[in-house]
C-alpha cells in the first residue's frame, strides 16, 4: 500500500523546493558533522539584539551531576518592567544539532510582542552525550532560571517552557520532570511540533520517506543517536520520550501545534488528546499543508504568520489568566 499524506500548502511547497538545494529531507548519522557547520543554523548577535532593542546576556548555572555548568542565553527586550514573564526555550535539531541560538528569534518575536524574557538553554547533543544528558541539562537550566528570575528582571512564578521539535519534546519532558521532582511550578508549556515518541507506532511516523523535512530516516537517526540500542525498548524514560507517559495529570496549561505533513503529526495529536483527557487545559492546532519547521524556514508565508500569531495569542491569554 502506497504511503499517503495530505498535500503541502502551495506557498510552502515552493519554498521547500528551494530549501532542498541546501538541506536534505533525509539525515543519516554520516550527515551530523556537516549539518552542525551549516550556516543556516548560525545566528549572529545582530539578529538577536534587534538593532539594540533587545539586551543579550550569557549566564552559567550549576549543571547536573554529569556536567559542571549549563549555559543560558538571556534575551530581554529593552524597557521591560521588573517581574516580566519568562519563556524558557529549548531549541530544535533532532537532539543532534543546534545550539541555544537556533531559531530563538521566532520565540523572541512573541517576547517582544507580549513583554517577556527569553531564556534559551544550551543542552548537550547526542550521540556524544546520550540520554539522559540533554534532558538533565534542560532541567538544571530551568532550576537556574527559576533561581535567577528576579536578578534578570523576571517573575519566577510565571515561567512558560517552550521548544520546537526535539526542544518541544524536551519541554514536554521538563514539565513532567518538574511535576515529579517537585521542581518549579510552571505556568504553561508551549510545544511546537514536539518530538515525543521513539517507538514509531503511528502512521505519520512512517509515511514520509524523502519528503518534507525530517523524514522517517532522519527521525531514526535522531532517536538512535540519543538512545542507541534502547530505542523502542522498555528501558526509555518518559522524560526523554514523553509519549510514553501514562499519567499526564497535574501538568500546566498546554499548547501543541504541528503541521499536517510531518513525522510527528499523529504522536502530537495523541498527546494533546491525552492531556485533555487528564484534565489539562490544552489547545491543539494542526496546520494544513505545513511541513516540519515550516514557520522557521518560511516565516513570511501566510500559514507561518498565522501560526506565529496564534502562539503569541495563546501566551498572551495564559499570562492574562495567570
Amino acid at each position: 500500500m502506497a504511503r499517503t499524506h495530505p498535500p503541502l500548502d502551495p506557498e510552502l511547497a515552493a519554498v521547500l523546493t528551494v530549501v532542498y538545494e541546501h538541506l536534505s529531507p533525509t539525515i543519516t548519522p554520516e550527515d551530523i558533522e556537516e549539518l552542525r557547520t551549516n550556516p543556516m543554523f548560525a545566528v549572529p548577535d545582530e539578529l538577536l539584539t534587534r538593532n539594540g532593542t533587545v539586551q543579550l546576556q550569557n549566564l552559567f548555572v550549576p549543571g547536573p551531576e554529569s556536567a559542571p555548568e549549563v549555559s543560558l542565553l538571556v534575551l530581554r527586550p529593552v524597557g521591560l518592567a521588573a517581574g516580566a514573564p519568562i519563556l524558557y526555550y529549548m531549541h530544535g535539531g533532532g537532539m543532534i544539532i543546534g545550539n541555544n541560538r537556533t531559531v530563538a528569534g521566532g520565540v523572541l518575536d512573541w517576547a517582544v510582542d507580549i513583554g517577556a524574557i527569553v531564556v534559551s538553554v544550551e543542552y548537550r547533543l547526542a550521540p556524544e552525550h546520550p540520554d539522559p544528558a540533554p534532558i538533565e541539562d534542560c532541567y538544571a537550566g530551568l532550576l537556574g532560571t527559576h533561581g535567577l528570575a528576579t536578578e534578570i528582571g523576571g517573575d519566577p512564578n510565571r515561567i512558560v517552557v517552550t521548544g520546537a521539535s526535539a526542544g518541544g519534546g524536551f519541554a514536554a519532558g521538563l514539565a513532567l520532570l518538574a511535576r515529579d521532582r517537585g521542581g518549579p511550578e510552571l505556568l504553561g508549556q508551549l510545544l511546537m511540533c514536539p518530538m515525543l515518541d521513539d517507538r514509531f507506532l503511528t502512521p505519520s511516523s512512517q509515511e514520509l520517506d524523502g519528503e518534507g523535512l525530517w523524514d522517517t530516516t532522519s527521525n531514526m537517526t535522531g532517536w538512535n543517536a540519543l538512545l542507541g540500542e534502547r530505542r523502542g525498548g522498555s528501558d526509555v524514560s518518559i522524560y526523554t520520550a514523553p509519549a510514553r507517559a501514562t499519567d499526564l495529570s497535574g501538568l500546566p496549561s498546554s499548547f501543541i501545534d504541528v503541521g499536517s505533513v510531518e513525522t510527528f503529526r499523529d504522536e502530537d495529536i495523541d498527546y494533546a488528546a491525552r492531556l485533555l483527557q487528564a484534565g489539562v487545559q490544552t489547545e491543539l492546532h494542526v496546520w494544513p499543508g505545513g511541513f516540519h519547521g515550516f514557520d522557521g524556514i518560511a516565516p513570511q508565508a501566510a500559514l507561518s504568520q498565522t501560526a506565529s500569531a496564534t502562539r503569541s495569542a495563546w501566551v498572551r491569554r495564559l499570562l492574562a489568566a495567570g
